[in-house]
C-alpha cells in the first residue's frame, strides 16, 4: 500500500488534505455536455480564496465560481455593485493558484463585475481578458435581452460564457430589493425568451436565480445546450449552485430559505461541502417545497 506524499508546507504548516478524488478526470465544457447528457446533477459553490477553492475541489465540487458576491461575504458591502474588476481579477488569481497548488480539477468560473461590460461589446471582451489570464475557464455576467449580442461576440473570441437570468443582484436596485422573479406569466416568457436567446448567442452555462420551480423545469428542458444552475429554483434544473458562506452558516446576515446549512452534522469544511455534492448528485438538494414561490 503506497503512502500518500504529504501535503506542501506553507508558513503556518501543511495544506489540509486537498488532493483530488482518485480517477477524477479535469472538468470540461465537453465533460459538463457528457453530465447533463447522462442525467448527472452539475454541482458549483462559490470560492474566494486559494485554500477554500482547494478544499471544495477536493470533496468533489464540479465548477468553482468566483462570485461577486464576495462584496458582501468577504468586504462587507451591502450588494454586489461596489465590486471592482480588479478584486475580481485578484480573487480568480487566489482561486486558480489554490487549484493549480492541489491538483484540482474544478471549472472556474468568474464574474464580470457591475459596470465592466455594460458599456460595449468591446469594454466586456477586455475586461473578460482579464480574468481568464488570471486563470479563469469562464466568465459569468447577468441579464437577457441586450446581454446576447454581447455573449455571442464572446463566444466567437473563444471565451465561455455563463449567463445569469432571475434575480440579478448587480440590477438588485431596479428590481426593487432581493425578490423572486418570473411569477407573472408575462415576465415568465420574457425570461424564456431571454433564455432561449443567450443559449442561441452561444452561452452554454445559466444561473437562475430565485426563479419558480414551475419555470426552472420547463426552461431547463427548453435548454439542450446550455446548463441550468439553480440557486433557489428548485431541482429540476441541470444543476445547482450556493455561496459557500450560505451553505457553511457563517454569513453575516439570515440564511434565505432555500439553503440547507451542511455543517451541521458535519465534522469538517471539507465533509460538509462533499454532504452538499451528495445531495444535489442524488437530488435530496434542493427541497422543492421550500421553493414554492
Amino acid at each position: 500500500m503506497t503512502t500518500p506524499a504529504p501535503a506542501p508546507a506553507t508558513a503556518y504548516g501543511s495544506l489540509p488534505n486537498t488532493s483530488p478524488q482518485p480517477l477524477r478526470r479535469p472538468v470540461s465544457l465537453p465533460r459538463l455536455a457528457q453530465m447533463r447528457e447522462r442525467g448527472e446533477k452539475i454541482t458549483m459553490l462559490t470560492a474566494y480564496d486559494a485554500t477554500f477553492a482547494a478544499v471544495a475541489d477536493a470533496a468533489g465540487v464540479d465548477c468553482i465560481l468566483v462570485g461577486d458576491s464576495l462584496g458582501m461575504v468577504c468586504q462587507g458591502l451591502s450588494s454586489t455593485v461596489g465590486v471592482t474588476l480588479d478584486t475580481m481579477r485578484h480573487h480568480t488569481d487566489s482561486v486558480a493558484r489554490g487549484l493549480r497548488r492541489a491538483n484540482g480539477s474544478a471549472w472556474l468560473i468568474a464574474d464580470l463585475p457591475f459596470g465592466t461590460y455594460q458599456e460595449s461589446k468591446e469594454q466586456a471582451l477586455r475586461s473578460a481578458t482579464v480574468l481568464m489570464q488570471a486563470g479563469a475557464h469562464m466568465v459569468k455576467l447577468e441579464g437577457g435581452g441586450w446581454t446576447a449580442e454581447t455573449v455571442r461576440f464572446l463566444v466567437e473570441r473563444g471565451i465561455p460564457v455563463c449567463a445569469h437570468l432571475g434575480l440579478t443582484p448587480q440590477t438588485v436596485h431596479s428590481l426593487g430589493g432581493y425578490r423572486v422573479q418570473g411569477r407573472e406569466d408575462a415576465a415568465a416568457e420574457q425570461m424564456r425568451e431571454h433564455a432561449l436567446a443567450l443559449q442561441d448567442a452561444g452561452a452554454t452555462m445559466l444561473v437562475l436565480e430565485m426563479v419558480p420551480e414551475r419555470l426552472a423545469t420547463p426552461l431547463t428542458q427548453a435548454l439542450p445546450h446550455c446548463h441550468t444552475i439553480g440557486i433557489g429554483a428548485g431541482n429540476g434544473t441541470a444543476g445547482q449552485v450556493l455561496v459557500l458562506h450560505d451553505m457553511l452558516g457563517i454569513n453575516l446576515g439570515k440564511n434565505p430559505k432555500f439553503v440547507r446549512n451542511f455543517m451541521e452534522g458535519a465534522h469538517s469544511v471539507q465533509g460538509a461541502i462533499a454532504a452538499y455534492v451528495r445531495a444535489v448528485k442524488d437530488g435530496s438538494f434542493p427541497d422543492n417545497t421550500l421553493h414554492a414561490w
